[in-house]
């Protein structure tokens, strides 16, 4: 501190501290600065390039648009009400949501809590003390008569922040929070995706359960009739055993059906915060819901920056930076300054009075010489801590490259195996409708109705299943794709404000 600023008056000094704070401050932090790394240098997904979109299936072809915006909203592409009322639901009561927006507002918190040492600690106390001394303290044997001492006043305390270990601790926490952002971002897009995948399964189930029913109802016809003709001999016993065998295989089917449908429905109850008793909900036609025909493929560089797990490695990236810094400024000198002003007086009377008032301004400084190795230890614990939240970094990207890549091939061959599976359906309904023809007039045997009856069977769950799966992919290319984006969320630039 400057002579010169010695020989002023206490109040001289303390309005001095703040110019003299903010030359301390000026320094720059020690440890690394936080970059984004750069997106993988490539321009799209796939190996070969994207196509313009997918085939085209009963005069439905999905286009794919490159850098198209993603609606936040993203379920809504699929033009069902009872859709759009159940995500709306679970993102209103979902407990899973509500944890994560708690632990957000928890980390948020802390990180406003750390930035507070930004400013000085101010703290008023007051005291009242009985004691007796003993003239020994002094080499006298006289005894002194015991007495009250009134205490009264303001402390201030403040670490000079040279080096910037706090300034990176308070990046940290800030960048701590960011995570916690990310992770709520992610809870939000999992949930709508799970609440669409577990509604498209749910359909489809339905429909599976439905076209078995009708299989199951079709063989009991021609079980009838198997026996029929076996009572007046047209055909024999081994033909109506077949038949009773091929319904009770049919049958056999709808139990694990129904078991399937039943715990996807437990388990739409789960994403929509409710208990399985308090479930309600809408039938959902697998026909009502429409299939989404203009894709959005965000570019790999926007991808890298909008989805939620690949922020959230970012934020936890620039955390472990800053601890580098925090841990390289724990081994520098640590400067604090205090100052106090008050009164003291054996009479309550006095507190405030001229005689009674104390001050006192210090200045602290810590080195510190030997910690057993700890400091440094600490230092290269941090800098592992980084390269690994660098590697992890790289590990999330690579991911949710390989999600997208995975979503966008799954559409193109979906829609070819839709295309393959209509077209097996119809030849099997029509295979079937003829040997039906043919076993009425007793120009195929019962064996050949059968099997016709197992293919159109098998066709029509396989065509159930292509339709579902071209919708549960779409919503999954969305999900991959990271949801909207919503902006720069950074939790650091909030916190500075006083």
């Amino acid at each position: 501190m400057p002579r010169d600023l010695l020989r002023f008056s206490p109040t001289l000094r303390l309005r001095a501290l703040p110019p003299l704070l903010g030359l301390l401050l000026a320094g720059c932090a020690v440890g690394p600065d936080y970059h984004r790394p750069d997106a993988p240098p490539v321009d799209r997904y796939t190996a070969q390039p994207l196509p313009a979109g997918t085939a085209s299936v009963a005069g439905a072809a999905q286009r794919f648009v490159v850098d198209g915006a993603m609606p936040e909203q993203w379920w809504t592409t699929f033009g069902n009400a009872e859709l759009d009322r159940r995500v709306d639901t679970a993102l209103r009561h979902s407990p899973s949501l509500a944890a994560a927006q708690a632990a957000l507002r928890q980390a948020q918190e802390n990180a406003r809590a750390a930035g507070a040492v930004r400013f000085p600690a101010v703290d008023a106390n007051a005291g009242v003390t009985r004691q007796k001394q003993s003239g020994a303290a002094f080499g006298d044997t006289f005894t002194f008569a015991p007495l009250t001492v009134y205490n009264a006043g303001v402390s201030v305390s403040y670490g000079i922040d040279l080096f910037g270990g706090t300034r990176r601790g308070i990046e940290a926490q800030a960048a701590l929070a960011d995570v916690q952002q990310a992770q709520a971002d992610a809870t939000w897009l999992t949930l709508a995706a799970n609440v669409i995948t577990a509604s498209l399964q749910e359909a489809s189930l339905r429909e599976q359960v439905r076209a078995t029913e009708a299989i199951a109802d079709s063989q009991r016809d021609s079980v009838r009739i198997a026996e029929r003709q076996q009572q007046i001999g047209a055909t024999s016993l081994a033909a109506t055993l077949a038949a009773r065998s091929e319904l009770a295989a049919t049958e056999a089917t709808l139990p694990p059906l129904r078991a399937r449908l039943a715990a996807t429905r437990n388990q739409l109850a789960t994403y929509l915060g409710s208990t399985p008793a308090q479930l309600e909900l809408a039938p959902l036609p697998l026909d009502a819901i429409a299939l989404p025909r203009d894709i959005p493929v965000s570019l790999p560089s926007r991808l890298v920056a909008q989805r939620p797990d690949i922020r959230a490695a970012s934020a936890q990236l620039h955390a472990a930076t800053a601890e580098v810094g925090v841990a390289t400024a724990a081994m520098l000198p640590q400067i604090t300054l205090s100052g106090s002003a008050g009164s003291q007086t054996v009479h309550a009377g006095e507190l405030f009075s001229a005689g009674s008032r104390a001050w006192s301004l210090g200045l602290g400084l810590t080195q510190p010489l030997f910690h057993g190795g700890e400091l440094r230890h600490r230092k290269r614990a941090a800098e592992a801590g980084l390269d690994k939240a660098l590697a992890d970094w790289q590990q999330t990207v690579l991911v949710a490259f390989q999600n997208v890549a995975d979503a966008l091939q799954a559409l193109q061959y979906d829609a070819d195996g839709l295309a393959a599976q209509l077209a097996a359906e119809d030849a099997a309904a029509q295979r079937l409708a003829l040997a039906q023809r043919q076993y009425r007039v007793g120009a195929t045997g019962y064996l050949d109705l059968l099997q016709a009856q197992r293919d159109h069977q098998h066709a029509r769950i396989a065509l159930i299943q292509a339709r579902t799966a071209r919708l549960a992919d779409t919503a999954a290319l969305y999900a991959a794709l990271g949801g909207s984006w919503r902006g720069d969320t950074s939790t650091e630039a909030a916190i500075r404000k006083p």
